[in-house]
């Protein structure tokens, strides 16, 4: 299962809407064959695994990170197969969450006599597959916030120079995880003060879709940030319809969403329609004010805040008033983890 596991990882960035889905086909303690899911329409790693191992599938067992589909989809049914290819036993890390098809394909193998397990490696494999399973279950995408923060939680110095806070392994990684997720969302202040492109460069792998929450289209018509891939400007719905066209007339999309009680982009509705777009991850890059609302909407799954070996003392602040009066209520981290990235640390934690 393991393998399975690690397997399904080298899928990484590249099977949403899909999970990522690792399978190895074992007989008398040899491994006969084994796959991973590439992406949407790709074969599936069931089926990989099987047709590597050819005949000798036959009575083998199947392990896999995920419960087999049962239905048809861009590709056929897994389970089909598994029983057609004679398997005697499949093993799974956990029941499909999608409430649709979640638990049939377990049934529908053992109603052909095969042998079925599930809930090896369950954590890791849930961990693992974090993104497909929030989508799938509520439909709202993981959400991510990334910070590069000094130790004494300043982003920028006082007149706005934040190049650079973190070390260049740090920012290798943050391009990689940019290549992991469906959707990078930044606030109109950062397009202003920074013009970032918003895309991925030091690493290989696809671009994220860009979002901007931009209430009153303040997007200058050349920021780097339009330019290549697909862009979308997040505003309320009573935003200027004249600049609205313009930014279409540039392929950019514009969605107008209801205002939230401040006159500002309700980040709710924003995920919501995200999520029905099947952008099923976005990473928030900032800046303050787009921390400070996500954070208080409690719209924030996962946070991964870069620690620099160095202090500011006066400058721009991570954070902003979060609304917290009293130590016991203060926003509490759950699995709290560290690991060191060149000379930063990386602090990863759930909300």
């Amino acid at each position: 299962m393991r393998l399975a596991l690690r397997l399904a990882a080298k899928g990484r960035g590249r099977t949403s809407p899909n999970p990522m889905v690792g399978a190895v086909v074992v007989k008398n303690g040899r491994i006969l064959g084994q796959g991973f899911h590439r992406g949407p329409g790709e074969a599936h790693a069931e089926v990989i695994a099987m047709r590597q191992a050819g005949k000798r599938a036959r009575g083998a067992t199947l392990y896999l990170n995920l419960e087999p589909c049962c239905v048809h989809g861009r590709t056929p049914p897994c389970t089909e197969e598994i029983i057609r290819r004679g398997l005697s036993k499949v093993v799974c890390a956990h029941i499909d969450p999608n409430p649709e098809v979640s638990g049939c394909g377990l049934a529908r193998l053992r109603d052909h006599g095969i042998e079925v397990m599930a809930g090896s490696l369950e954590r890791e494999a849930r961990e693992l597959n974090e993104v497909y399973i929030k989508h799938i279950t509520t439909g709202y995408p993981f959400v991510y916030l990334k910070i590069a923060q000094t130790l004494d939680g300043k982003i920028a110095t006082q007149n706005g120079d934040s190049r650079w806070i973190s070390s260049p392994e740090s920012r290798r990684l943050a391009h990689r995880i940019r290549a992991w997720v469906d959707a990078i969302l930044v606030g109109v202040g950062t397009i202003l003060r920074d013009d970032p492109q918003l895309n991925v460069r030091h690493v290989k792998g696809p671009n994220p879709v860009k979002i901007i929450l931009d209430s009153t289209l303040k997007t200058p018509l050349d920021a780097k940030a339009l330019d290549g891939g697909r862009v979308i400007i997040a505003t309320h719905q009573r935003a200027d319809s004249s600049r609205a066209r313009r930014y279409r007339s540039r392929q950019v999309e514009v969605w107008q969403l209801p205002p939230d009680d401040r006159g500002m982009v309700n980040l709710m509705a924003l995920l919501r329609r995200a999520g029905e777009k099947q952008l099923t991850s976005v990473l928030i890059e900032g800046g303050q004010k787009v921390f400070n609302s996500v954070l208080k909407a409690k719209a924030v799954d996962k946070l991964l805040i870069f620690l620099a070996p160095c202090l500011l003392g006066d400058g721009k602040e991570s954070f902003g008033d979060l609304g917290v009066h009293r130590m016991a209520d203060a926003l509490q981290i759950r699995e709290f983890q560290t690991r060191r990235v060149g000379a930063d640390l990386l602090v990863t934690g759930r909300l």
